[in-house]
């Protein structure tokens, strides 16, 4: 991964870790659960986003490489997590 993105997954990681933190507060105070649901989805959104940059990075140099490459048994293996990754997610 290269630095400038490495570090704005951290900062994103960072700030999840922080909403999540403030959710167990909410609980653990009472909050009402309208609110409490709305800032789980915000950490939900925002664990998404943080996926999709990393599979950007992934996909623009592991598989960029793979695929270039001459190793036929790598390409099929980057596909194949990538295809992995595509039914966890439910997007197959």
């Amino acid at each position: 991964m290269n630095q400038p993105h490495e570090q704005e997954i951290l900062r994103r990681l960072k700030s999840v870790e922080g909403h999540v933190r403030g959710v167990q507060r909410m609980v653990d105070e009472g909050a009402y659960c309208i609110d409490v649901v709305h800032q789980i989805v915000a950490i939900q959104r925002a664990l998404k986003r943080v996926s999709a940059m990393v599979l950007d990075e992934h996909l623009r140099s592991c598989v960029t490489d793979a695929m270039r490459g001459p190793d036929g048994g790598e390409r099929e293996k980057v596909l194949d997590e990538l295809l992995q990754v595509f039914e966890a997610t439910g997007k197959v």
